[in-house]
């Protein structure tokens, strides 16, 4: 059974444990792997907000650069220009807290002014010293998630020896970094990055073992949708990755995660409910 934990967040409190949290991905981007363009337009992306809290998600995941292969980075006033406006506008109209997802402390800063409760940093802290302090000072939520390498060679890394532990070596390093910017522990979730800096079969070998990183204490955020690790597995088609992702939801669930980031929110918490009952035995 899942350790229980409340996310404690500016203005919100999310019970963690014994029903699965589902995070759905908004990207405000023209590139990004699975979904880049289809929100890019600010009316579809407060839509699509909205459209999300109606399909039972738990946070919106608003994201204003793509960090898949082969993506640059993009400049931090154009990362501004795409967020910000879609996180105010959605502040005022939804009841769900909405997460920055971005490893710049500026960005941050100004997501959080504009109605933002959670920084989702794909670096854990790694690329912008200044970001905890940021983090700490408007008692927001965090989720730290891991990756090697810098943000040009995120996807380039060489194989490890043994992913388990190497990756949860990592999240305690930056959990103690989290600690030493006095960012309080019900605030702060952690993610092993399945598919940043690791192969397929890496990615497969942690998915399998998620229950190791819940001796690290935290709730366990695992996004794997439709991410390139299911090509591996099936057939390379919408289709196959739509189902391959929702095994690799399940399969997270069972194992251990507490929150679920996902680009399809009907889909995902119809497998949450589901699984979680199965979890909890009989009705």
């Amino acid at each position: 059974m899942r350790q229980r934990y409340r996310l404690s967040l500016p203005r919100t409190t999310i019970e963690l444990g014994q029903r699965t949290a589902v995070m759905g991905i908004l990207n405000i981007t023209p590139d990004s792997f699975s979904d880049g363009g289809q929100f890019f337009e600010h009316e579809r992306a407060i839509a699509r907000g909205k459209e999300m809290e109606q399909e039972g998600v738990d946070i919106i995941d608003v994201g204003g650069e793509s960090t898949r292969p082969g993506s640059e980075a993009v400049p931090e006033e154009e990362e501004l220009q795409r967020v910000l406006r879609v996180i105010e506008a959605l502040a005022s109209v939804v009841r769900i807290p909405i997460s920055i997802d971005t490893y710049r402390s500026a960005v941050a800063r100004r997501a959080i002014a504009a109605g933002a409760q959670v920084v989702n940093d794909i670096s854990a802290f790694r690329f912008d010293e200044l970001l905890p302090r940021v983090v700490a000072k408007a008692r927001a939520g965090v989720i730290l998630m891991h990756s090697r390498g810098s943000r040009e060679m995120l996807h380039k890394q060489r194989r490890m020896n043994d992913p388990v532990h190497e990756v949860a070596e990592d999240l305690a390093r930056s959990l103690g970094n989290a600690r030493a910017a006095d960012i309080p522990a019900d605030t702060i979730v952690i993610d092993p990055g399945i598919g940043f800096g690791k192969t397929a079969d890496e990615s497969l070998a942690i998915l399998k073992s998620l229950r190791i990183f819940s001796t690290l204490g935290y709730p366990l955020l695992v996004g794997t949708s439709r991410k390139s690790f299911i090509r591996s597995v099936v057939s390379d088609s919408p289709e196959a990755r739509n189902w391959g992702t929702a095994a690799a939801i399940v399969a997270s669930i069972v194992n251990g995660a507490h929150i679920v980031r996902v680009h399809d929110v009907r889909q995902a918490r119809v497998l949450a409910d589901v699984s979680d009952r199965i979890l909890l035995g009989a009705l």
